[in-house]
Parts: structure tokens; C-alpha cells; sequence
């Protein structure tokens, strides 16, 4: 029996410690990762998915360099409110008081449409979708194992004392100017809490109004709060501790910090409940005053992926946009960035196509291996999708190497990455606007007709078809050094 290929080392940026740290398994061959999902009372905006964009691009390298992933991805369905704090309402309760929808239609409706983007970005599925209101008789019993020695009921609920746990907010730290650690969040007063950081476990509905998602509690009866449920989802999957917990860096200000002391109360020591916390950077747009603003839904208009594709952009273009960026650095959406990110696709997926035929080949064509250790250093240094990227790019121009060879090496690199370099068509990027009117069949017979028209030097007929497609809303692009030959 042949051993078990001993895994590749992998570094990874712990926003607990603040330090690029080898990332080294709970259990030894596996990998545990739980992400932050959606909360699905709204559409997703395209800062969202840079988020899931991010985690998938995490458990490709961790399959890559050779771990069994166990991925969890929950769906917030109830709990979070508006607020930042524990102020405002139910997100989902908002959302079905303005439709004529129930709160679980909201929450059907929202999670189907979230999934499409996933599927359209490429985003691998996780082992587990976790649904945050299958599992509140799990948080009930979480929050009781840890309420006589963590929380104090208030009127408005159970809330957790932060001064009970060590090193409270330690996640959220940032550093002053002398250097001194300071901790910062953006919690709401309520009345009666110890400590202005305090956060709610379990809100009770309000005497005399009632709620679509409620439930029966030693505390009356009411909904969990938002921190409680990842806590809990991420135990019953993953078990404590476990390797790696994602999301935005919003949630490091004050979601993972209180995630973090509910799992220091239930394990009864000083454990996050996961050993690594990574954290993707916004994505920002660029505002009319010209300075970069975070994208957000709270202006009620923002950028969803669907409106890309209507503006006749391919998902993975976005993808690309997002893999140019360091994921902890931030990453400004423009269309002129997009386009751009569009174009590099392009080249990359003409270049991919020379070798997408080719057979097994020489896997080991020694003149590829300084572009497969370069991909590695990049994807193994924290997960350096920029320096990868040009790395498989300088692969794919590689003169005079066994085809088949370099074939498997942007397979490989191209699993890491998830572009679909190996299976897109040439016509899948073409730019096709959902408000052209154009017959596709049409336009190539009078393509066709034009390139013999050239091909036979009659010009004239050439010129008219140019202007009849041209009257169709289509560009004929001669010379294209891409190679593509028109776009809507």
C-alpha cells in the first residue's frame, strides 16, 4: 500500500495574532473551515461574493496541497438585525413586513438567489449549507449551558457578560499611534446591560407583538441572537476546535469577537473555537466625490452580479477582478476594471485552448517546473492569487515544452484558481448585453458571408454587411489581437 502523500505547507495571515502563521490541522490529513454566510433577506451585492469568492479560493489550496476539506457555509435565515449592535429589527421580519411574502418565502427566495451566484462564479459547493432555523433547539441548549455563568436576563432578553471571558475583543483590536492596543466596536446602549459590549443570546419578542420566526425558550419566547447561531452551527459540524473560520472584515469588529467569547464560555477556556481567523478586505466603489466609499445595500441600490451579466459581462470576469487583488487588501470595483479583468481572461483562455487537446504527454517537462514552484510559492505565501496569476500566465507562454505536460500543469493551477480556462468557449466572453437585440444564428450568416466577401477582396459587400451589423448593435472587431471577432 502506497503511503499517504504527506501535505504541502501552508501559510496563512491569523487575524487573531496578527501573524503569518503554517497552517498545521486539528486533525492531521484534514482540514475544517466554516464560513460566514448570508444573511437572506436581500439580494447579495458583488462585495458579498468577494467574500465566498475568497473562502473558495481557501479550501481549492487547502485541497490542493493535499487536505481532506470539510467546508460549512451557514444561511442566516434568522437573528441579525439592523443594527449593528443589538438594536434595530429582525432583518428577515423587515423584509416580509414589506412584501406580501411570508418570512420564509423571504428567506427561500433570497438563499435560491444567492446560490446562483455561487454557481455562476465558479464557488465550489461546501461539504455543508448549514440553515441557521434548523438548529435553534441547539442554540437553546447552547445558551443554556452557558447562561449561569456568562449571562443575565434582561425585559428584553438573555445577554451575554463580556467580562466574564478572558480577553474580550482581542480579535478587534487595532493599534494606537504609541503603540498601545485598543479595542473598538460599534455596539448600541441598551438599557440595564452591564457593559456597553454585552450582546444579546436571546432576544424575547415584546410583550403584546408577535414574530413569523419565534420560538419557545427558558426565556420567554423570542428568536436567538445573530452571534449565537454561528457558534453553534460550527460546534454541531465541525467540533471545537476547528482550523479555520472566514469572513469579511466587517464581522472582525464584532460578530467574531462575540462568536469568540460565546466559545470561550462553552468550552470553559480560553479557546476561539477555531485555531485560524482569516478575514477578506472590502470591496470598495469609487464614490462622486471621487473617494473610495465600501459597498453596502443600505442605500437600497448596489451592485449585484446579475447586473454584470446584463451588461453582458461573464460571472468570471468578476472572479478574475477579485483574483488580481490580494484578498486582504481592497479592491475597487470600476467597469473600466472589469473590462480589464475581461480582457486578461481572454488571453489567458486563447492561450489555454493551444494545449486543451493535447494528451497526457511528459508530466515532468523539467522547463515547467520554475513556473510550478513559482504558482506554489504564491498560493502557499497566504494565498497570493496575483503573483499565481502571473505565474500561470508565464506558463501558458512557454515556448518548445511537451504540450501534454503543459496541459496538466494549468489544470492543476487552473483547479487552484477556478477560472475554467479548460472548459469555457471562446463565445462564452463575448460581451452580450441582455437588452441586444441580436439573433445569434443571424449574425453568424452574415459574419460568415463577410469574411468570404474580404477573403474575395469585394469590399463593398464587406462595408454593407459591416453596416448592417453595426445598424444590429453589433462591433466587428478586424484585427482583434485577442482574436475575437465581434461583440454586441
Amino acid at each position: 500500500m502506497n503511503a499517504p502523500r504527506q501535505p504541502r505547507e501552508l501559510r496563512l495571515f491569523n487575524s487573531l495574532t496578527r501573524k503569518v502563521e503554517s497552517f498545521k490541522p486539528v486533525h492531521p490529513g484534514e482540514a475544517r473551515v466554516y464560513t460566514c454566510g448570508p444573511t437572506v433577506y436581500n439580494y447579495p451585492h458583488i462585495g458579498n461574493m468577494r467574500a465566498y469568492v475568497f473562502a473558495d479560493v481557501l479550501g481549492r489550496t487547502l485541497d490542493w496541497c493535499g487536505f481532506d476539506l470539510i467546508h460549512v457555509i451557514n444561511i442566516t435565515d434568522v437573528g441579525h438585525l439592523t443594527g449593528d449592535g443589538d438594536t434595530g429589527e429582525d432583518k428577515l421580519e423587515k423584509a416580509a413586513a414589506g412584501s406580501n411574502a411570508t418570512i420564509w418565502d423571504i428567506a427561500r427566495h433570497y438563499t435560491h438567489a444567492y446560490w446562483d451566484d455561487v454557481k455562476a462564479l465558479n464557488i465550489r459547493q461546501p461539504a455543508h449549507w448549514s440553515i441557521a432555523t434548523d438548529y435553534v433547539p441547539a442554540m437553546i441548549d447552547f445558551a443554556k449551558s452557558i447562561a449561569a455563568d456568562h449571562c443575565y436576563e434582561l425585559e428584553s432578553g438573555l445577554y451575554f457578560d463580556t467580562a466574564s471571558v478572558a480577553h474580550y475583543g482581542a480579535l478587534a483590536r487595532s493599534v494606537t499611534e504609541d503603540g498601545a492596543e485598543e479595542t473598538r466596536g460599534r455596539i448600541a446602549e441598551v438599557s440595564g446591560k452591564r457593559n456597553a459590549a454585552d450582546f444579546a443570546i436571546w432576544r424575547k419578542t415584546p410583550a403584546g407583538e408577535s414574530r413569523q420566526m419565534e420560538w419557545n425558550s427558558p426565556w420567554g419566547r423570542g428568536a436567538p441572537g445573530w452571534h449565537l447561531e454561528c457558534s453553534v452551527m460550527g460546534e454541531k459540524l465541525l467540533g471545537f476546535p476547528f482550523d479555520i473560520h472566514t469572513g469579511g472584515i466587517d464581522h472582525r469588529e464584532i460578530h467574531h469577537p462575540n462568536e469568540i467569547a460565546q466559545n470561550q464560555a462553552f468550552c470553559g477556556s480560553d479557546a476561539s473555537g477555531a485555531n485560524i481567523w482569516m478575514h477578506n478586505n472590502f470591496l470598495v466603489e469609487r464614490r462622486e466625490d471621487g473617494g473610495p466609499g465600501k459597498m453596502s445595500k443600505s442605500s437600497g441600490e448596489f451592485l449585484r452580479l446579475q447586473l454584470l451579466i446584463d451588461r453582458g459581462y461573464h460571472p468570471l470576469a468578476y472572479r478574475m477582478m477579485c483574483l488580481q487583488a490580494h484578498y486582504r487588501s481592497e479592491l475597487e470595483f470600476s467597469w473600466d476594471g472589469l473590462r480589464a479583468a475581461l480582457t486578461r481572461l481572454k488571453r489567458l483562455l486563447i492561450a489555454a485552448e493551444r494545449v486543451r487537446d493535447a494528451g497526457s504527454g511528459d508530466a515532468e517537462d523539467a522547463k515547467l517546473q520554475p513556473f510550478r514552484e513559482r504558482f506554489a510559492a504564491a498560493m502557499q505565501d497566504d494565498l497570493n492569487t496575483p503573483k499565481a496569476l502571473t505565474a500561470l500566465e508565464d506558463a501558458l507562454a512557454a515556448k518548445k515544452v511537451d504540450a501534454g505536460a503543459k496541459r496538466a500543469l494549468i489544470a492543476s493551477m487552473d483547479d487552484v484558481l477556478g477560472l475554467g480556462l479548460l472548459t469555457l468557449a471562446r463565445s462564452d466572453l463575448r460581451i452580450r448585453p441582455k437588452d441586444a437585440a441580436a439573433d445569434e444564428a443571424v449574425l453568424a450568416e452574415k459574419l460568415e458571408a463577410r469574411r468570404k466577401a474580404r477573403a474575395q477582396k469585394d469590399f463593398a459587400t464587406s462595408d454593407a454587411l459591416r453596416d448592417k451589423l453595426a445598424a444590429m448593435g453589433v462591433e466587428v472587431m478586424d484585427g482583434d489581437p485577442l482574436e475575437w471577432e465581434w461583440k454586441i
